[in-house]
């Protein structure tokens, strides 16, 4: 092997090195069907937005010869309008819970209020962070310990959100955003039962 094949060796082997610890495997946090829109790198600078992922829940809209998904029924003008609107969310990981926040105003549809959104952050064994934000009725407490896919809130609509759905950002020990990948063996969908 000659030494140019040698170092370009060397460097896909470093990259890929590099690139293999940027990233979380999480629990899926709904039981129901979901669809993510992810952050783009340099969208946000803070590391519960940077390299985040919004999931909204989706329902199922059906007449005599149509069946797709959407994610609100209606003009989707109300919370409950919105499939995911009070739904179980899940725990990422096993993991604990190191923060709480909650933000006690629930936004319409369309409309935001600034502020911080309501949230849960989960630290992993490893030191891996990752947070839950919109969320409402929380069902955890700060110091708690969790297994990943126990119920730990609802679905909300608060902070700067523009409908019900959960937001996901994770980060490492350092605080360097992190990307997050969903374990496909844990989308069980209740709704296509």
């Amino acid at each position: 092997m000659s030494i140019k094949a040698k170092l370009l060796l060397l460097v896909i082997l470093f990259t890929f090195k590099s690139y293999a610890g940027t990233s979380i495997k999480i629990h899926a946090i709904h039981k129901e069907t979901f669809a993510c829109t992810e952050h783009w790198d340099g969208q946000f600078k803070y590391a519960g937005d940077a390299l985040g992922t919004d999931c909204v829940i989706g329902g199922w809209y059906e007449d005599d010869k149509r069946l797709f998904q959407r994610s609100f029924t209606n003009n989707g003008f109300e919370n409950e309008d919105w499939f995911g609107f009070k739904k179980n969310v899940l725990a990422p990981c096993d993991c604990i819970v190191t923060k709480i926040h909650i933000n006690p105003i629930t936004n319409q549809p369309g409309v935001m209020t600034p502020g911080r959104a309501s949230s849960i952050t989960f630290k992993t064994k490893e030191g891996l962070s990752v947070l839950l934000a919109h969320v409402r009725e929380v069902e955890v407490k700060e110091g708690e310990t969790v297994k990943r896919g126990t119920v730990v809130a609802k679905v909300g609509n608060n902070g700067y959100s523009r409908n019900p759905h959960i937001h996901i950002g994770a980060w490492d020990k350092e605080g360097k955003p992190i990307q997050i990948q969903f374990d496909q063996s844990t989308l069980a969908l209740i709704d296509r039962e």
